[in-house]
């Protein structure tokens, strides 16, 4: 199996995914902008062989590594880069280059926000209404409907990047004035804890393996108020998730790939949408969960998904990697540098000498996670709370 992997050194963990295929016995081809010899050891030995760009944004460019690897090794069987900002690319190239997998009318349904509503209600989970940013005017109309506050979202986007809350009239009027370049979407405001269904599905959208996090009440304000950010990994999926995150699967008829949907459980009843404990949907994201999650994941659930995942890709089924684990609850806290804390690592590890892992989150993902990160694991939620409020305490002023 020949297969281009893009972006191999971005996320810094994603060289994994080569690494597997390639133990897997597949010829891994790399596209990305990162001269080779400042490629990490680890990424250039996961890789047959590395094309360097000058701009992966660049289509032309990209196009022409894969006419190269495709003229030097064959028909390429799968291209992808389980990123959220190329899923679109990715998708192009393989229309071009009539590669298996999602084409771009594929991708666009579950790319664009509004379109994915419609996934949603096919799999019978109720949505926020929402409408198109218009003018002001009409925006005053739905917000008639359905009240203050609302959110306002580009349709196609990553994350919560350019997300914003829209509490009054003078709020919308200062959106209004600010402008926006990319269509938006107004969504009616749901309180409730944002929780994903998350892992890898067949060739037949069946999930093979899959796991449950927990986050924040709002990742948007996480990065308009540059907060700190932290979020678990679950010991055990809910069964009421887990039976909707397949029912929306099969709806996009999603094959093949590592996915994060997420949810809201609403913590009161919401007219339209249902009672307190409910599941609304929020957005889906084909692909792995941001930055180090795969990992923490790993941690929790005491296996490789990386793996699982080059396993489906290769035989579509599990094969090398055992599936009798021990749980846990594993936890991530990314602290901000504004900010003078009342421990120092060293005094943390004391304390907690099992974390699993401490860095400096990079910069491209510091917005959405924090600049400094700590992920460990524990049996109980109680021992979660206990390491999670040592990590965030802030020094006396």
């Amino acid at each position: 199996m020949n297969f281009v992997f893009i972006s191999p050194a971005f996320p810094k963990n994603y060289y994994n995914f080569c690494d597997r295929l390639k133990k897997n016995g597949v010829t891994v081809l790399g596209v990305g902008d990162t001269p080779y010899n400042e490629l990490d050891s680890r990424v250039k030995a996961s890789l047959t062989e590395y094309y360097k760009v000058c701009n992966l944004e660049n289509y032309d460019e990209v196009y022409k590594a894969v006419a190269f690897f495709a003229f030097k090794y064959g028909k390429i069987d799968m291209l992808e880069s389980n990123n959220e900002y190329w899923l679109r690319q990715d998708a192009k190239l393989r229309t071009d280059f009539n590669i298996k997998g999602d084409k771009l009318s594929d991708v666009e349904h579950y790319t664009s926000k509004s379109k994915m509503k419609d996934f949603y209600i096919k799999a019978g989970v109720p949505v926020a209404r929402y409408a198109f940013c218009k003018s002001l005017e009409e925006d005053l109309k739905f917000i008639d409907m359905v009240g203050y506050p609302v959110v306002v979202k580009p349709d196609v986007g990553v994350g919560a990047a350019a997300t914003y809350k829209i509490e009054n009239k003078e709020d919308l009027e200062r959106f209004y004035q600010e402008g926006f370049k990319v269509p938006y979407i107004m969504e009616e405001f749901i309180t409730g804890e944002i929780t994903s269904f998350d892992g890898v599905c067949d060739s037949n959208s069946n999930v093979v393996f899959c796991d449950n996090e927990i986050f924040p009440p709002s990742i948007m304000d996480i990065v308009n108020q540059n907060l700190e950010c932290s979020y678990y990994v679950n010991k055990d999926v809910p069964e009421d998730i887990k039976a909707v995150g397949q029912r929306v699967l099969k709806a996009f008829n999603i094959k093949s790939r590592y996915f994060h949907l997420e949810f809201f459980r609403l913590r009161e009843e919401k007219h339209g949408l249902g009672k307190a404990g409910d599941i609304v949907a929020l957005e889906v994201n084909m692909r792995p969960p941001g930055g180090f999650t795969p990992d923490i994941i790993n941690f929790g659930q005491s296996l490789d998904t990386y793996q699982i995942w080059a396993d489906i890709i290769c035989y579509d089924e599990i094969r090398n990697v055992n599936m009798d684990y021990p749980k846990y609850y594993c936890v991530f806290y990314g602290r901000r540098d504004r900010f003078e804390y009342q421990y120092s690592y060293e005094e943390i590890k004391k304390e907690y000498p099992f974390i699993q892992m401490h860095g400096r989150m990079d910069e491209a993902l510091a917005s959405d996670m924090g600049n400094e990160f700590f992920i460990a694991r524990f049996e109980f939620l109680e021992d979660l709370y206990k390491f999670r409020d040592m990590v965030s305490k802030k020094k006396d002023k």
